[in-house]
């Protein structure tokens, strides 16, 4: 009963905070900060409060595919929120707030049912699986950056004036955060994957080569753009559909397997 008034709760606050970004998004003042700030805060607590109830059990801890996909979630909208305090981010906030509510409320209907007695975890392993995390988030929230961009200069290109008094940020803006966010989150990845082929022994093993194939390929996209960006200059919307196929691959190399596994599978 707990858990489902903290999710319905969280829910709650997170649609709030979309509606209120969401019913000013073109304003030249653009949404209130206060009331962002408390809705979104709001619901960033109660959601931290769900993880910790969720996560550890009396019977140990639940590291299930949607307790794992609910802390990621958490994590970027927390990381998010707190860039939008400094930099403009009008048109990510109502996209990380809502897509957190629908996950929030899917969770209701997911099964939960990987309970792990007794973790027992070495340094290497934390080292690589909280690298990975960072890494993911980091080129997820780069994602969001990229169609923010891709929505801004299709607009400017339309000569819509509504964009250009907007509060939305300027487009070079976005487009320089887009890219140092995907330099540090390839840089992140690099290291997270040489520190799984260094610690994790199941890297390469049968039942987890394609996470590691996967990762790889994302890893080369993301370099890719990084190396091009900086050495020819490479922009536009080739560069955001690549970052997009990149962010796809990491998605399925982290979560594929276990969502089909634990969700689909487990329902017949």
């Amino acid at each position: 009963m707990l858990i489902t008034v903290l999710t319905l709760l969280s829910c709650v606050f997170y649609a709030a905070a979309t509606a209120h970004v969401l019913s000013r998004l073109f304003h030249a003042q653009g949404p209130s900060q206060k009331t962002t700030v408390i809705l979104s805060t709001l619901a960033i607590l109660t959601h931290m409060v769900l993880l910790v109830n969720s996560v550890f059990t009396n019977q140990g801890q639940d590291v299930s595919f949607i307790n794992v996909s609910l802390l990621t979630c958490w994590v970027i909208v927390l990381s998010v929120t707190a860039v939008s305090l400094k930099f403009p981010a009008t048109l990510l906030l109502p996209v990380v707030y809502g897509f957190a509510a629908i996950l929030l409320f899917a969770s209701l209907f997911m099964p939960h049912h990987m309970i792990v007695q007794n973790i027992h975890l070495e340094a290497g392993l934390v080292a690589h699986i909280t690298l990975s995390l960072l890494a993911y988030c980091i080129l997820i929230i780069a994602t969001l950056y990229a169609v923010q961009f891709y929505f801004i200069d299709k607009r400017l290109k339309r000569k819509d004036l509504a964009i250009v008094y907007s509060h939305l940020p300027p487009l070079m803006v976005v487009e320089r955060q887009l890219y140092q966010l995907v330099t540090v989150g390839t840089a992140l990845l690099t290291i997270a994957l040489l520190s799984g082929f260094i610690f994790v022994d199941t890297m390469i093993s049968k039942d987890y080569a394609h996470k590691t194939i996967l990762s790889l390929l994302a890893w080369a996209i993301f370099a890719a753009v990084v190396f091009g960006r900086h050495l020819k200059g490479w922009r536009g919307k080739s560069s955001v559909l690549t970052i997009m196929v990149g962010a796809a691959l990491l998605t399925l190399a982290y979560f594929g397997s276990r969502f089909v596994q634990e969700v689909i599978l487990h329902r017949f």
